[in-house]
């Protein structure tokens, strides 16, 4: 008797499952054409979850680059950081805590980042550019060069690789006082 009712409520249960011809695919969150939201308005117009690109990491990069342009490297750092723990992936934030990291002076800190961010991003025109403005700052002067020119080499109309070949060059001006 139970066995029979256990299975007769298995069957109610199944009957609601969807049944529709869908090719193999089920609808998760697109609504379909004439369906409400819960307030009474009309799906046309509004973003789904699959519409939306949205980062756990959005949040801390955009505060980070703000705290950056502001010049407070610490907090920009530390933002950076939290954005990397947060997505791991994210070459943006990588890059952003080595640099943030070379002006704090925390080259170690920097050395790892670049690193990381290499292995995400390649070898693009700002990661050399950015490694180079590191060696610049360190004093490394050969180093810095070399990897300006990799900029330079990828990206021959940017203006601030052109711009750090001048510092570059002014560098080594001031060293022969």
């Amino acid at each position: 008797m139970r066995l029979a009712a256990a299975a007769s409520l298995l069957l109610i249960v199944l009957s609601g499952c969807q049944t529709a011809d869908t090719n193999g695919v089920v609808r998760t969150n697109e609504p379909s054409k004439g369906d409400v939201t819960a307030f009474g308005d009309a799906f046309d117009g509004l973003k789904t979850v699959s519409d939306v690109e949205y980062y756990a990491s959005d949040q801390a990069v955009a505060e980070a680059k703000n705290q950056f342009r502001a010049e407070n490297y610490g907090n920009a750092g530390a933002l950076f950081y939290k954005a990397t723990q947060l997505a791991p992936n994210d070459g943006g934030a990588w890059m952003g805590l080595a640099a943030s990291s070379d002006r704090i002076r925390r080259f170690d800190l920097s050395d790892l980042a670049y690193r990381q961010a290499f292995r995400l991003v390649g070898g693009t025109p700002e990661y050399y550019n950015n490694v180079g403005y590191s060696y610049l700052l360190r004093g490394k002067l050969q180093d810095a060069r070399s990897s300006f020119l990799k900029a330079y080499e990828l990206a021959p109309n940017d203006p601030t690789v052109a711009n750090n070949l001048k510092l570059l060059s002014s560098s080594v001006k001031n060293l022969e006082r």
